[in-house]
């Protein structure tokens, strides 16, 4: 079944005629009508009755309207992916996110690069190191990733280079039931493994200033920010969650930010490896590296 014989045959029940048909598919109607007639002549079946005037679809035909209009905008979207996917070279842009960010940044990326380019975007989500890794195999052609400069050996080797989208901060939150063990010496805490990006930056940024006689007492440890944020929600403990994150249940009051506690500024980059660029990469890093910050972001 070819695009061109559907939107005849939708032609003619849209308008209920053969004359009008043509006219609306830009054709004189004896062309038009040589081409019905070859398009039963291909399908092997009748498909218009010719004992009325004007000719009309058969009643079985018409009740195939919902599933001919289905295979005549799939089809049409299977030519527009084929299209932008020779044009961008088989697989449009890859990129991998820090888990926090694909929530929160990457749906700015895949709209502003579709509306502005007009090429699809795949994106991946994982760890720090994870998404570095995507980006030394080849995976990925970008990575967006938190990072922080306050020391800890968590620069990013020279192997990459990076270009800031804007920052973010690590806050403190709990849920509002929380209060009042946020008032004792000991308080309960979701806290991350001390081999990732955030355990490191916890580590050595927010552990060493917490209030003199403040103690973390670890209820809950995940690498996964979207589950510290769940297990923030349902009052296990205080957690440091982007603050880009948690914006919303702020503002509803699910979440409130826990005063006293330290929080950190981080940086929000997009990092690719250095000395490598394509076209399209290039075009991808100067779009993105000179928008304005993505919302949620300062």
């Amino acid at each position: 079944m070819q695009l061109d014989w559907i939107d005849d045959i939708l032609a003619v029940i849209d308008t209920g005629s053969l004359a009008r048909a043509a006219e609306q598919r830009l054709l004189t109607q004896p062309a038009f009508t040589r081409r019905v007639r070859g398009i039963e002549t291909r399908l092997g079946a009748v498909l218009f009755d010719r004992s009325r005037k004007p000719v009309t679809i058969l009643p079985g035909v018409m009740a195939m309207e919902p599933e001919l209009r289905e295979l005549s905008a799939r089809l049409r979207r299977l030519e527009h992916d084929l299209k932008i996917s020779a044009e961008s070279g088989g697989r449009g842009v890859a990129f991998a996110c820090q888990h926090a960010i694909t929530a929160t940044i990457s749906p700015w990326i895949v709209k502003l690069l579709t509306s502005a380019q007009n090429q699809p975007v795949r994106v991946r989500s994982g760890n720090r190191d994870a998404c570095l890794m995507q980006l030394l195999s080849g995976d990925a052609d970008f990575a967006v990733a938190y990072d922080w400069t306050g020391g800890g050996n968590l620069a990013l080797p020279d192997a990459f280079g990076t270009r800031a989208l804007g920052t973010d901060q690590l806050v403190p939150v709990a849920a509002p039931a929380l209060r009042p063990a946020l008032a004792q010496a000991e308080i309960p805490a979701i806290t991350y493994p001390s081999d990732v990006f955030l355990g490191r930056v916890a580590s050595h940024a927010i552990h060493p200033r917490l209030p003199d006689g403040t103690v973390l007492l670890p209820k809950a440890e995940t690498a996964l920010t979207l589950a510290a944020c769940e297990y923030a929600l349902d009052g296990i403990g205080v957690a440091w969650l982007p603050q880009s994150l948690v914006r919303p249940h702020l503002e509803a009051g699910r979440l409130l930010r826990v005063p006293g506690l330290p929080a950190e500024e981080l940086s929000v980059v997009m990092i690719r490896l250095a000395g490598r660029s394509s076209r399209q990469e290039e075009a991808v890093w100067r779009l993105l590296g000179d928008a304005p910050d993505c919302p949620g972001l300062s």
